[in-house]
C-alpha cells in the first residue's frame, strides 16, 4: 500500500513537469502532443521536444541515485553515504569533461560512457581513504575523505570547463547538475545501463543487507566480502555514471531518499530499493518542476533545488550521529 503511495507521487510529479512551465498546458493537450504529435503545433513541440525528454532524465537519474544511495548507505553502514557527498559523481563528470576536451570530435553518446570509469575511480578512492575496505571507518571518516575528494574533483571540472568558448553553459551543467536540453543526453543507453544497475541490486539484495551487519556478522553468514562489496561498488557505479550522464551530479538525492524509502518499506533491501527508485524520480522531477516556476521564465538548476532541500537534511543527520561516531 505505501509503495502505491510512492508510485502515485512519481505518476503526479510527471504530470506536472510535462504540464508547468513558461505556457502551463491541460493533461488534454499533454495527451495530444505524446498520442497524436503535430510539429505545427508549438505546444505540441514543447511537450515532445523539452518536457518529455526531461521527464525521462528526471525518472534515470532520480531512480538511479536513489538506488545508489541506498547500497551505499548499507555498503558503510552510514546514513550519510551518498554518491554526490562522497565524491563519486562528480568523478563521473570530471571523466566525461576530460573526454570532451580530449576527445573533441567523439559524440556525446560515446562520451557519455566515460562517466562509468570515472565513477567507479571515484568510489574505490574514497572508499580506500575513508578506510571502508578495511572495515574500519566511522560514518564521519568517511563523509570527510569524501567531502575532500569531491572538493577536488569539483575544482579540477571547474578548471577543465572554464578553457571553453562555451564555458558558462557547460559549468552550469557540469557543477551544478540540470535537466535542461535532456534530449540532446543519450536517453536510451543510460535507461539501459540504469536498468542493468537496478537489476543487478534487486538480483543481489540478500548478499548487499549482510553488510550492513557488519564484517564480521557477514563473514558469519557466510558472506564472501570482497565480491559483495565488489558487487556493491559495481552497482553504484552503473547507477551514478548513468545518472550523471543524463543530468549531471545532483547532490544530496541519494541522502534524502533512503532515510524515507525505509520509513515507507521497512528494512528489506528489496523493498526499500524499489521505494528509493520511486521516491528519488519524483522528488527530483517535482525539484525540476519547482526549479522552472520559481523564477519564470528562468529557471534554478535542478541540482540547486535538490542541495537547497538535501543541505539542512544533511546537516540535522549530522547532529543526529552518536557521539562515538564522531571520531
Amino acid at each position: 500500500m505505501r509503495l502505491a503511495l510512492a508510485a502515485a507521487l512519481l505518476v503526479v510529479a510527471a504530470l506536472l513537469a510535462l504540464s508547468l512551465g513558461v505556457r502551463p498546458l491541460g493533461l488534454a493537450e499533454v495527451w495530444h502532443a505524446i498520442a497524436a504529435f503535430d510539429p505545427r503545433n508549438p505546444d505540441h513541440v514543447a511537450v515532445r521536444l523539452v518536457r518529455l525528454p526531461r521527464v525521462v532524465a528526471g525518472l534515470i537519474a532520480g531512480a538511479g541515485l536513489g538506488i545508489a544511495g541506498s547500497v551505499m548507505q548499507g555498503l558503510t553502514r552510514n546514513p550519510l553515504a551518498d554518491p554526490g557527498i562522497l565524491g563519486v559523481s562528480a568523478g563521473s563528470a570530471l571523466a566525461v569533461v576530460l573526454g570532451s576536451l580530449f576527445l573533441a570530435r567523439a559524440d556525446s553518446g560515446s562520451l557519455a560512457f566515460l562517466a562509468f570509469p570515472g565513477a567507479a575511480l571515484a568510489a574505490v578512492a574514497v572508499f580506500a581513504l575513508g578506510g571502508a575496505l578495511r572495515g574500519d571507518a566511522g560514518p564521519v571518516r568517511l563523509v570527510l575523505a569524501g567531502a575532500a575528494l569531491n572538493a577536488l574533483l569539483l575544482s579540477l571540472v571547474s578548471a577543465v570547463v572554464l578553457t571553453r568558448s562555451d564555458s558558462l553553459e557547460v559549468f552550469r551543467f557540469w557543477v551544478n547538475g540540470s535537466l535542461a536540453q535532456a534530449g540532446e543526453r543519450p536517453l536510451a543507453s543510460m535507461a539501459l545501463v540504469a536498468l542493468a544497475g537496478s537489476l543487478l541490486a534487486f538480483a543481489a539484495a540478500p548478499v548487499l543487507e549482510t553488510l550492513s551487519l557488519g564484517n564480521t556478522m557477514a563473514r558469519g553468514l557466510g558472506t564472501r566480502l570482497l565480491r559483495a562489496q565488489g558487487i556493491a561498488l559495481l552497482v553504484v557505479t552503473l547507477l551514478t555514471g548513468a545518472s550523471v550522464a543524463v543530468a549531471g551530479p545532483v547532490a544530496f538525492l541519494g541522502l534524502m531518499v533512503p532515510p524515507l524509502a525505509r520509513r515507507l518499506a521497512g528494512h528489506a533491501l528489496r523493498a526499500e530499493l524499489v521505494a528509493s527508485a520511486l521516491l528519488g524520480a519524483a522528488l527530483l522531477l517535482l525539484a525540476d518542476t519547482l526549479g522552472r516556476l520559481v523564477i519564470a521564465p528562468a529557471e534554478l538548476r535542478v541540482g540547486l533545488m535538490s542541495a537547497l532541500v538535501g543541505g539542512p537534511i544533511f546537516v540535522l543527520l549530522v547532529r543526529r550521529l552518536p557521539l562515538g561516531s564522531r571520531a
